[in-house]
């Protein structure tokens, strides 16, 4: 690059792309080599990056299993689990572009780095409010919480036996907050520090297994967090997220990267509106992450899974951390499927087709009353989601330059991250208006209008070909 200095360290994987040109008797690949499934493993700053996301993953999603747990559980309130998608979505509303814009701005490892010890802090302080819950101080701000929060549900619940009396709840959803702000700012320095782990030729494998990866979270996580609420309690489970938010600090650490963040000293709004110009701009971008957005938008049941797990299956919290499981292990599988087989011919028509059966599983998963059969459509909505994330991932790295990337995945992170929160809240506003399962069908339902709008809206998605052919 011309603006690197004369006897700075090459990029990380440099090194290791001479090494996987070689091979054993040291001669060249031939330039017809077959695929290699394992390309990106083949980068020492991709395995390190690879193993501490895995271990983040898993501490976060028992975390998150545990938090509905016992909010359900202290509230017995759907409006409860709504408003903990709200809350963590407000920053990624308020925040996103800004940190996009701080991630192009700094030194993207560093951002990472501060923002994984801050997720760390935060846990071990729900552990300790979760631990002496009981014992909090009768404070009078902590008292005019509930009543807000008690007054909020009464809008919407239809039956009368929920409460909102621990004194501990205003303090889970504010250190909730504080840790969706840290989190907000680290998914945009995360985003675009991903690209400079690997080369440009292997990407769309490191965006596969990086799924791959998140999936295998996605399956250990819950379960270990249902397990784990019954033998060790909601504080251990915390504690046990700041240790692994911690050892992903410490597997990135290492990691050495020519990453020094833009000198520029432009406008920020300017430079936020230049990322937005940008999706805009790109029309299959803009579909794929539009679809994606109203898919989780309306056909996510995740954030109902307690009441699911409490009222009409009966299978307690070891039961609802399988449910969170199943669809982690459905796109555990296809990641690896997708991984192994060449890249796709038509990725367009693909994605249309596996969000439309998102929509029709979820549909199924809301009128189930049987564990088996709610496991199994779990379990199909991750396999037709893990498509959706290869290609949209795909699509909006490998076109978007590199002084962009973290503005980018600021924009992404506002379509895609509060999808996911206010999804959640509409999920549980929705529950509490009409009941979960006509909540959880009826996204379904939308989730296939959703696709139809697309694809007449914008019908280039439908042409989308080889992902690699379209990103030149």
């Amino acid at each position: 690059m011309a603006d690197q200095e004369p006897h700075a360290p090459p990029p990380p994987y440099e090194a290791a792309r001479a090494e996987r040109a070689t091979t054993a008797e040291g001669t060249l690949e031939p330039s017809g080599a077959k695929h290699d499934p394992y390309a990106a493993f083949r980068f020492s700053a991709f395995r390190f990056y690879t193993a501490g996301n895995l271990v983040s993953v898993i501490g976060r999603l028992m975390f998150i299993v545990a938090v509905e747990w016992e909010m359900y559980g202290r509230t017995h309130s759907a409006a409860a689990l709504g408003l903990v998608g709200l809350v963590i979505a407000l920053p990624v509303v308020l925040l996103s572009l800004p940190a996009g814009h701080i991630a192009d701005r700094f030194p993207r490892k560093r951002i990472v780095l501060v923002t994984q010890a801050l997720s760390a802090i935060c846990s071990l302080a729900l552990a300790f409010v979760s631990w002496q819950h009981l014992a909090i101080p009768d404070w009078a701000v902590l008292r005019a919480g509930n009543r807000f929060l008690s007054s909020f549900a009464t809008i919407f619940e239809r039956h009368t036996y929920f409460h909102f009396d621990d004194l501990s709840i205003p303090l889970i959803y504010v250190i909730l907050l504080v840790s969706a702000i840290g989190r907000t700012f680290g998914w945009a320095a995360r985003s675009s520090y991903f690209p400079q782990l690997v080369p440009r030729d292997v990407f769309a494998n490191a965006v596969t297994w990086n799924s791959s990866v998140f999936q295998i979270g996605s399956v250990a996580g819950p379960a270990l967090g249902g397990l784990l609420i019954v033998r060790a309690g909601f504080p251990f489970i915390y504690a046990l997220d700041a240790v692994c938010a911690l050892s992903f600090f410490l597997l990135v650490l290492p990691i050495r990267s020519s990453d020094r963040g833009s000198s520029s000293e432009r406008n920020a709004w300017r430079s936020l509106k230049e990322g937005l110009r940008f999706i805009l701009h790109k029309q299959v971008v803009l579909a794929t992450i539009t679809l994606d957005m109203f898919a989780v938008f309306l056909g996510g049941a995740t954030a109902l899974l307690p009441i699911f797990a409490d009222q009409i299956l009966h299978c307690g919290p070891i039961g609802l951390g399988w449910m969170r499981a199943a669809p982690g292990i459905g796109a555990f599988i296809m990641a690896l499927v997708i991984a192994y087989l060449p890249p796709m011919k038509r990725a367009g028509k693909t994605l249309l087709w596996c969000v439309t059966g998102f929509g029709a599983a979820t549909i199924v998963f809301g009128f189930s009353h049987y564990l088996w059969l709610s496991l199994a459509m779990l379990f199909m909505t991750g396999v037709f989601d893990s498509v959706s994330v290869v290609v949209r991932h795909t699509l909006l790295q490998l076109v978007t330059p590199d002084t962009m990337r973290g503005r980018i995945s600021a924009v992404n992170n506002i379509f895609i991250g509060t999808s996911n929160e206010l999804g959640a809240l509409e999920s549980g506003l929705t529950a509490a208006l009409f009941g979960p399962v006509i909540s959880v069908a009826a996204g379904g339902v939308g989730t296939i209008l959703v696709v139809l709008g697309v694809s007449w809206i914008w019908p280039e998605t439908r042409k989308i070909g080889a992902l690699d052919k379209n990103l030149r």
